[in-house]
């Protein structure tokens, strides 16, 4: 469904003569290729949509890293064309969680698997990446985690 998807918005990007758009989807189309590349490394067809979710969600990290330093060495031009590239990404990403609806989430995972202590805290990781892969930032569920199993 999302390479379905990638590949009509590239089009439609095209067609409208959006370069800014066409870039950006054609940069996520690359690392899809990179991860299916990788995928048959490890004997599958492809790479799996939860893959190409992470993968997005570097990429808007990436990005959201270089805004930071765009805003600091004062190139707020460039910080912007970033910011445009992570609202290209996010329309193919399912709805981010909030933080309320993330720790509910967490704390059902934290029944499910019994963890009790900081030394489950790769069971839970493991689980929610499983079941929620682009919908929850993971480096502020790791901080939630930590909250709670501490």
């Amino acid at each position: 469904m999302l390479r379905e998807d990638l590949q009509k918005a590239l089009k439609e990007a095209m067609l409208a003569k959006d370069a800014a758009t066409t870039s950006a989807i054609r940069m996520i189309i690359a690392g899809q290729k990179e991860k299916d590349v990788e995928a048959r490394g490890k004997g599958q067809e492809k790479a799996t949509d939860a893959e190409l979710m992470a993968m997005m969600q570097g990429m808007i990290k990436q990005r959201n890293d270089s805004i930071k330093m765009f805003i600091e060495g004062k190139r707020p031009e460039l910080a912007e064309k970033e910011k445009a590239e992570i609202a290209v990404i996010e329309k193919f990403l399912p709805k981010q969680m909030s933080e309320a609806e993330a720790e509910a989430a967490i704390k059902a995972i934290i029944a499910e698997t019994g963890a009790a202590s900081m030394k489950d805290m790769g069971k839970v990781m493991g689980s929610l990446k499983a079941k929620y892969i682009g919908q929850m930032d993971m480096g502020k569920a790791n901080a939630i985690i930590k909250g709670l199993l501490s």
